[in-house]
């Protein structure tokens, strides 16, 4: 079984954020993002595969191939810190991602883009979150890098707001979820 590092409660820590504090919510973050980076290449894999258009289904698998690359990345930033994935996150993501991979083929085409577009949303703030413990400790090369993945994961979301910008069950959806694109 993997390591896992449990982030320390930050209530208690307001006060020491020490180096230490950082390294363990920094290797946190990368344990989570490493399984999620998973569930949301294999479901963009299902994504690109049932999307009709072939522009879309190009894009789509491109976005796909970043997910695999931030993948790789973060495996490596793991190693160096001396931490490994958390194995049952990561079997927990893959079949998350396989079924959000098989229902990409029969949820339609608007649910896929929504969704999408909110995932995505959620993983710039989580590289934005690492960039931060990273330079808290010294390790400005990883902040680079995050801040790229952040920038990335902007273009994925602005790529899939666009698409539902004007779609009409975009405000329903705006409604309950409290999250989409405003309309121009």
């Amino acid at each position: 079984m993997a390591d896992f590092v449990k982030p320390p409660d930050l209530a208690k820590n307001l006060t020491n954020c020490g180096p230490e504090y950082h390294r363990q919510r920094l290797i946190h973050i990368l344990q989570m993002a490493y399984s999620g980076e998973l569930a949301a290449a294999l479901a963009y894999a299902g994504h690109w595969r049932a999307a009709w258009k072939q522009t879309e289904r190009q894009d789509i698998h491109r976005i796909e191939m970043d997910e695999w690359h931030h993948r790789a990345g973060l495996l490596k930033m793991l190693h160096d810190l001396g931490a490994k994935p958390v194995l049952w996150r990561d079997l927990m993501m893959r079949s998350l991602g396989s079924v959000i991979f098989l229902a990409c083929f029969v949820s339609g085409w608007y649910m896929p883009m929504y969704f999408a577009g909110r995932l995505e949303q959620a993983n710039i703030q989580e590289y934005e979150d690492a960039a931060y413990h990273a330079s808290n400790l010294g390790l400005e090369q990883y902040a680079a890098i995050f801040k790229v993945y952040a920038q990335k994961e902007v273009e994925h979301e602005q790529y899939f707001f666009n698409l539902i910008a004007k779609h009409w069950l975009t405000p329903i959806m705006k409604s309950i979820f409290h999250y989409g694109p405003n309309r121009p």
